[in-house]
């Protein structure tokens, strides 16, 4: 072996060292960081008779003083994935900033509702994301997406509910939704690992635009979206959580930025000063080795994260998630979650500047 050969391979050999070394070092530094929150423990409380069931999303009413969520009826754990099959419970739940709930609606129109938004008229959309083999046949629920008013009236379906599909007015999975300032309609489609894998666009009337995406794992390409956030420039943000990463786009579909400096990505949250909120509820010793579940708090414009709220129960050797999947934030700093299995509404309180 000549001597040159020798010494680029002890050059790479010494290269990629460095570099395990480096994202090791990256790692343990963001999982170091200062956590200037106390948790309030049982937040969210449910009214007299009904049990608590698994957080879906969370999220802020526009005015501040409301916290939105999903609470997935109360069937037992293990019917997780399916908990509103058989239940009248309204499933959409307001709830005031100190966890009483002020008002709910949407019993009996959903099998495994998922995410939620409030857009700037305060109306509240929700996604069905049940799995197409947790529908029973004949059931026309699942597979579509609901716009109603603040009271509940419902005033928009978007996709065939109870039928999976990949046209341009059908979905497989929903996982989230989220309008722009202009109304268009950004969903992501789907929940499923191996299912459509793309961002659907539509006009505030749900005329189908564009989509983009497809399953795998490189640029503008993803597997299982789990949600979707807009910062105050208009970036979409799409939590790719089975490639562990968030994708940056415009509205456009045109890929910007990938980051993964945020752990494994569940939910996706910005402030009124753009700070981005991720949950982490999945990063364990099988699907995301060398980083901890918990809540990363970063700067929305570098990517910068400067905070991290470690979920203290988590079991790194649990290879099911179990800690919080969704983050919302008011204006005073305090952080809501929603944890699916742990049946846990959260909050944190900002203790520190």
């Amino acid at each position: 072996m000549s001597v040159i050969k020798k010494i680029s391979q002890y050059s790479l050999s010494f290269l990629f060292t460095s570099l395990a070394v480096l994202v090791a070092t990256v790692n343990a530094n963001a999982q170091s960081l200062p956590n200037p929150y106390r948790m309030v423990d049982s937040w969210a409380q449910m009214p007299e008779g009904r049990e608590m069931g698994a957080f879906g999303d969370i999220t802020m009413g526009l005015d501040g003083n409301y916290v939105w969520a999903i609470v997935r009826c109360d069937a037992p754990v293990e019917m997780f994935g399916w908990e509103c099959l058989d239940s009248d419970l309204d499933p959409i739940i307001k709830f005031d900033l100190d966890g009483n709930v002020v008002d709910s609606f949407g019993g009996g129109m959903f099998i495994w509702p998922h995410g939620i938004h409030i857009d700037d008229n305060s109306n509240v959309w929700v996604t069905d994301g049940v799995r197409d083999n947790r529908i029973p046949e004949g059931d026309m629920r699942g597979h579509a997406v609901y716009k109603f008013s603040s009271t509940g009236e419902l005033l928009m379906t978007l996709g065939t509910p109870g039928i999976p599909g990949n046209g341009d007015y059908s979905f497989n999975s929903p996982s989230d939704v989220i309008t722009g300032d202009n109304g268009n309609i950004f969903i992501t489609d789907g929940h499923v690992p191996d299912g459509n894998n793309r961002v659907m666009k539509y006009t505030a009337d749900g005329t189908f635009i564009s989509s983009w995406g497809k399953t795998g794992y490189g640029p503008g390409e993803f597997r299982e979206l789990h949600g979707i956030a807009m910062d105050s420039r208009g970036r979409l943000f799409i939590a790719d959580r089975w490639n562990s990463r968030i994708q940056l786009f415009d509205q456009e579909g045109t890929h910007l930025a990938t980051w993964t400096q945020f752990g494994r990505p569940s939910g996706v949250f910005f402030d009124d000063n753009d700070r981005i909120y991720v949950a982490d509820s999945e990063s364990d010793d099988l699907q995301n080795p060398g980083w901890e579940m918990g809540i990363r708090i970063g700067d929305a414009e570098n990517g910068w994260v400067d905070e991290f709220i470690l979920f203290p129960w988590a079991d790194p050797r649990s290879p099911t998630g179990n800690g919080a999947e969704f983050v919302a934030v008011d204006r005073e700093g305090n952080i809501y979650t929603g944890e699916p299995r742990p049946r846990q509404g959260r909050k944190y309180v900002r203790v520190r500047p």
